[in-house]
């Protein structure tokens, strides 16, 4: 479980980036984007946690 609560982010901050890269774009205007997935990653993890406490 705690290996996809990593993972998630990091995949997709490495997309983010590749992509940024792709398209000439800077990392301080992908800032953004970076911060929409940290916030997503953070309720996935959130609703992770809350279904493991629930079920137990």
């Amino acid at each position: 479980m705690l290996k996809i609560i990593v993972l998630i982010p990091l995949i997709l901050s490495l997309l983010w980036f590749g992509y940024l890269q792709a398209n000439k774009y800077t990392l301080e205007q992908g800032k953004q984007g970076f911060l929409y997935i940290f916030v997503l990653s953070g309720v996935i993890a959130a609703f992770y946690t809350l279904m493991l406490f629930l079920t137990n």
